[in-house]
C-alpha cells in the first residue's frame, strides 16, 4: 500500500495526472462520501444482512475499477471489505491516487485490513469478480471472467423527465445532474424528456449558472467538436455556447450534448423507460411526476451524484451478491 499523502497535495497531483479530476470535482466526490460514512448510515446499510456477514473469509473478490469520475469504485471496495472478504483491486489508470490514499486511511483506522487488500496489475487467484467498464470492455470481461460469479457493468446514463412547470431553481439543480463531473458519470443526465411545445428558454436560461464549464479546455474541445459535426451535417440543434441540445431517440449523448425527446402523455414516457431500463442508471423527476420503475431509482433535481449506500449501480445489490457467493 502506498504511503498516504496530505489531502491538498494529493488532490493537486490527481488533477495533474487527469485533467478531468479538477479540485472542485475531487472535493465533490470526497464530500459525497463523507456524508455517507457515518456509523449510523453504515449500520443502517448493513443491518439487513446481520448474521450473514462473515467475520473474515478467504474468498478473494477481484475488482476492476472505472476511472470516469473520482473514486467511482469506492462503493465496491467498501462493500467487499465490510462483509469480510479479501480484495484484489485493479485501479483505473485515470484514478490511481485517490482510492489508494483512502485505503491507507482505512488501514490506519483498522490495521487488520492491510492483509486483506492487494492493489494489482493483473487479477489472479480470485473467486468472485466485479468489473466496471464500457459496452466494449464488457465483452472482454465476459470472456475472461464469465466463469466466476460476477457483476459486469456496461454504459448507463441518467435521464430527466420534465413537465414544463419546473421553477428556475429546479432547473439550476438539474444543471448539477448534467454538469457535475463534466457529465462523465453514469448518473449524469444525458437525455431529457419534455412535453410537446416545451419552451427551451425555461431550460437554457437557468443553466447560464454553469457557463464557466466552457473554461475547461477538454470540455470545451468536446463542445467545439460536436458543434462542428452538427453544423457540417446540418443537424438541427440548440446551442447556448457551452451545451448542445439535440433531438434524438438515443439515451447516451456525447460529452457537452444533451439529447431530448418530446412526449404527449407522461405515462407513455414511463413505458419507454421501462423498455430501455438496461441503458438507464437513474431517473430525475420532481413532485412525483413519474412513478418509480423496477431497478431505476428516481431522484429529485440535483441529487443524482449523492446516491445512498443502498442505491446500487445498475440496480444490482452488491452486498447481497457477495454474501450469496461467500460459501
Amino acid at each position: 500500500m502506498q504511503e498516504a499523502h496530505d489531502l491538498p497535495s494529493l488532490i493537486s497531483t490527481a488533477a495533474q495526472g487527469n485533467p478531468w479530476f479538477t479540485t472542485q470535482n475531487v472535493q465533490l466526490s470526497i464530500r459525497s462520501w463523507a456524508d455517507k460514512l457515518t456509523i449510523e448510515k453504515l449500520d443502517e446499510w448493513l443491518a439487513p444482512y446481520s448474521g450473514k456477514i462473515a467475520e473474515t473469509s478467504d474468498k478473494v473478490v477481484g475488482l476492476v475499477l472505472a476511472g470516469n469520475i473520482p473514486m467511482v469504485g469506492w462503493h465496491d471496495v467498501l462493500a467487499t471489505l465490510l462483509i469480510g472478504l479479501k480484495v484484489q483491486i485493479k485501479l483505473s489508470s485515470d484514478d490511481k491516487l485517490l482510492i489508494p490514499h483512502f485505503l491507507s486511511k482505512l488501514i490506519e483506522i483498522e490495521p487488520a485490513f492491510s492483509n486483506r487488500i492487494d492493489l494489482v496489475e493483473r487479477l489472479q487467484g480470485i473467486d468472485i469478480i466485479i468489473a466496471t467498464g464500457s459496452n466494449n470492455t464488457s465483452r472482454y470481461f465476459d470472456y475472461y471472467f464469465g466463469k466466476y460469479p460476477h457483476i459486469i457493468r456496461k454504459n448507463r446514463n441518467g435521464i430527466a423527465v420534465l413537465t414544463g412547470k419546473e421553477t428556475t431553481d429546479e432547473i439550476v439543480r438539474l444543471g448539477h445532474d448534467i454538469f457535475d463531473y463534466f457529465g462523465l458519470g453514469c448518473r449524469n443526465v444525458s437525455k431529457i424528456y419534455v412535453p410537446k411545445e416545451y419552451d427551451f428558454k425555461q431550460f437554457f436560461e437557468p443553466l447560464e449558472h454553469f457557463s464557466d464549464i466552457s473554461l475547461h479546455h477538454k470540455y470545451h474541445n468536446n463542445y467545439d467538436y460536436n458543434k462542428s459535426i452538427y453544423l457540417v451535417n446540418g443537424d438541427v440543434h440548440y446551442d447556448n455556447g457551452f451545451l448542445l441540445l439535440k433531438e434524438d431517440t438515443r439515451i447516451a449523448s456525447p460529452l457537452a450534448v444533451v439529447y431530448y425527446e418530446s412526449y404527449d402523455n407522461i405515462n407513455d414516457v414511463a413505458a419507454v423507460l421501462q423498455n430501455r431500463s438496461t441503458e438507464i442508471q437513474c431517473i430525475v423527476a420532481e413532485n412525483n411526476s413519474i412513478e418509480p420503475l423496477s431497478n431505476l431509482p428516481v431522484f429529485t433535481f440535483g441529487q443524482t451524484q449523492y446516491p445512498a449506500l443502498d442505491d446500487y449501480a445498475d440496480g444490482v445489490n452488491t452486498v447481497q451478491f457477495l454474501i450469496e457467493n461467500i460459501n
